[in-house]
């Protein structure tokens, strides 16, 4: 089964938030949705998430599903503020407990705040699978990126998150805490085992030279045959020594800050002080 895909893209951060729909129902997911963020002035506005809450009320489709690849290193989520709206469950893979574990010491979070996923509706595990209407879900576990990295399969289409960029553009970055050069080349060969005419969809797109328009979706085989880091016949050893290489010379996200702090408790905020103020915090030489 093919499901529907509506892509909404976000000029700010250059990603790409989706709703798949059951062709046969009303019923649909969405996945890696942006909560907008000011950096300086310390606001969030939610002009992205109200595009997505407007199509899927002109659409009248009941959402099931909050989907995140990951735990964002460059945007907000704003799975609970379209939650409070369309209703649905927030999922998320189980490796979200150790990304909590890290940046939970990190940010110096404390005992209060929970490292066992619970801020989460759903925590899936390699071979879990949902449903969507009468449609089916699959998921693959694909660290590398982070140790929470999930490809969704739904239907002919792969939801790969940050995994995998448009062919010419080519991979994640592995150089975060828990990320893993060796962990990602062997969770892109098992995207890459799925059917040749599987339809990817990208979390992001950065417009690789030469191409002057952005671009998020490909397939499989497009991947295998023209990846600029992984396509033909690269090794691990290959690959891994190139990434490693490329990795250190990447600064790193402008929001990755209070994306983490945000988005490893499912896009809630952090507990208000007594006077129902909200605080960040910005860790000095920790990242």
């Amino acid at each position: 089964m093919s499901p529907d895909v509506t892509a909404f893209f976000d000029d700010a951060t250059n990603t790409i938030s989706y709703v798949v729909r059951d062709p046969m129902s009303r019923a649909c997911a969405i996945l890696d949705t942006v909560l907008d963020f000011d950096h300086a002035a310390g606001r969030t506005s939610t002009a992205s998430a109200d595009r997505i809450i407007s199509f899927v009320r002109k659409e009248a489709l009941e959402v099931q599903w909050l989907l995140e690849s990951h735990v964002h290193a460059d945007h907000l989520s704003a799975a609970p503020y379209i939650q409070e709206h369309l209703g649905g469950r927030i999922g998320i893979g189980e490796g979200i407990c150790a990304v909590q574990d890290t940046f939970g010491k990190v940010f110096n979070e404390g005992t209060e705040f929970a490292r066992d996923g619970s801020q989460f509706d759903q925590l899936f595990a390699e071979g879990d699978s949902f449903h969507i209407g009468q449609m089916r879900g699959d998921v693959l576990h694909t660290p590398g990126h982070t140790p929470a990295c999930m490809t969704y399969v739904i239907g002919d289409a792969a939801f790969v998150g940050d995994t995998l960029f448009m062919p010419d553009f080519g991979t994640a970055r592995c150089d975060f805490p828990g990320g893993c050069a060796d962990d990602l080349y062997t969770s892109i060969q098992k995207i890459l085992s799925l059917p040749e005419a599987t339809r990817i969809f990208v979390g992001h797109d950065y417009k690789a030279p030469g191409r002057d328009e952005f671009a998020w979706e490909t397939t499989v085989g497009a991947q295998k045959a023209l990846n600029v880091h992984i396509g033909g016949a690269i090794t691990k050893e290959e690959f891994t020594k190139m990434r490693r290489s490329r990795d250190a010379t990447l600064p790193m996200p402008k929001l990755i800050v209070p994306s983490l702090q945000i988005n490893m408790r499912a896009g809630h905020m952090p507990e208000p002080d007594a006077a129902g103020d909200v605080f960040l915090k910005l860790p000095v030489n920790k990242l």
